[in-house]
């Protein structure tokens, strides 16, 4: 299809359908995102004017809802894909690159012959390109060269995984283009997985590149990371009454790969002194058995995030069976559980570096007064800077986000919706 004929196509009642599915049916959206899909299109045609037969794709932003760093230690998490969201316009080639223009970055040209990695790409989108290429060609894949042009409205730093985002656009890309798209969800996010962790640069676990790849309300289990076992969890949230917000504290998470390499670490070094690889390798009721031996052996905050690991862990199970039995109040009060475990046990609401930075605290005092005992608030993502996740009950959604943008910025609130549909090429 010619760029001008998508346009055409935009238009139709099948793209209007399509559009609301991904984005909601409140007024103004889809046609927001159909002028989004239309400008694009339109960069598309001018950086690539020969391409032929270009395709629309979307792959979704995460929230994470409990089991706060507990997938790299085999653990279970609770997650749903949003509706902000990394849109791409693509086409094959028969010149062996990939040619990427994204907002915000550098052109990036990459030849499918050359896909070693490279040190000089770390924490770079073109890492993050090469690796996914070079990993779905490891994996038995077919690899071509295509052009695009991307956009993403993922906020960065925000703990809904922007990179995982990206990540997980590009090999549904390649699956589309080269594979005709039978590459499952699942070896999408494993692919996309060892991308960020051996070409980006950073050690992170699967569940961002899961639940952007599948979409939905979905719980993962860890405990094999090669087969991730992943449930849809069957709730009428929309129904709930409450609003999922975004809170930006502000703070970069660009020199805290540290710190979220040492969570890790230090729940494998508590699995380590029994024996396991991961925590989920040992009983919790070993762990306090031989406390007394372990410390010294380990770090207390190792032990401290160990314990967090399993109240987290068996918390999602709780959740779960809250959401899907239309227990909102009982799933509320386990968001709240699960957000002071991370503050108390995990410690990954500031950084030990920047004690005087403490925004991550601050908005979740700040959410506390607001909404009492009629929401729920949480660290979001990875932690020690960044956002906050709360719930909030629709009456008084805008007495929140004004309280809360009184102290923060008028940019730092954003209410989400959940997105059923994870990563997709557009059928309009």
């Amino acid at each position: 299809m010619k760029t001008g004929t998508w346009g055409e196509a935009l238009q139709s009642r099948k793209a209007t359908k399509a559009l609301g599915s991904l984005y909601g049916e409140k007024p103004g959206v889809v046609d927001r995102q159909r002028a989004r899909y239309r400008g694009l299109l339109g960069q598309f045609e001018s950086a690539f004017p020969h391409a032929e037969g270009p395709r629309l794709f979307s792959t979704p932003g995460r929230t994470e809802i409990c089991g706060n760093h507990t997938d790299h230690n085999g653990g279970r998490v609770l997650a749903a894909a949003v509706d902000l969201d990394a849109i791409a316009v693509a086409a094959p080639t028969s010149d062996g690159r990939i040619t990427i223009e994204s907002e915000g970055y550098p052109r990036q040209e990459i030849s499918i012959d050359d896909l070693a990695k490279r040190d000089s790409e770390l924490s770079t989108a073109a890492a993050l390109t090469r690796g996914v290429a070079a990993r779905m060609r490891d994996t038995g894949h077919a690899v071509g060269g295509f052009c695009a042009c991307v956009a993403s409205d993922v906020l960065k730093g925000s703990g809904l995984s922007s990179s995982a985002s990206y990540e997980v656009l590009v090999a549904t890309m390649l699956n589309a283009l080269y594979n005709g798209s039978t590459v499952r969800g699942v070896e999408l996010a494993l692919i996309a997985q060892y991308s960020e962790n051996e070409y980006f640069g950073k050690p992170c676990g699967l569940m961002d590149q899961t639940t952007c790849a599948l979409g939905g309300f979905v719980t993962i289990d860890f405990q094999d990371f090669s087969r991730p076992r992943v449930r849809g969890v069957r709730s009428d949230f929309s129904g709930s009454g409450y609003v999922p917000v975004i809170v930006d504290t502000g703070g970069s998470h660009s020199d805290l790969t540290d710190e979220y390499a040492a969570v890790k670490q230090e729940m494998k070094d508590v699995s380590r002194y029994f024996g396991g690889s991961v925590l989920r390798d040992v009983a919790r009721d070993r762990v306090l058995a031989e406390l007394p031996r372990l410390r010294g052996k380990v770090s207390d905050r190792a032990i401290l995030r160990a314990l967090h690991f399993y109240a987290d862990d068996m918390r999602v199970e709780r959740q779960v069976q809250a959401l899907e039995e239309g227990r909102f109040g009982d799933f509320l009060g386990l968001v709240r559980e699960s957000g002071r475990s991370s503050w108390t046990l995990l410690q990954n609401c500031y950084s030990n570096r920047s004690v005087d930075q403490q925004g991550v605290p601050i908005a979740l005092a700040l959410s506390e007064s607001l909404l009492g005992d009629n929401g729920a608030w949480r660290v979001h993502g990875g932690g020690f800077a960044g956002t906050i996740l709360a719930f909030a009950p629709e009456a008084k959604l805008e007495g929140y986000l004004t309280g809360m943008r009184a102290v923060f910025g008028p940019a730092s609130c954003h209410a989400l919706s959940i997105r059923a549909a994870g990563a997709v090429m557009l059928d309009v």
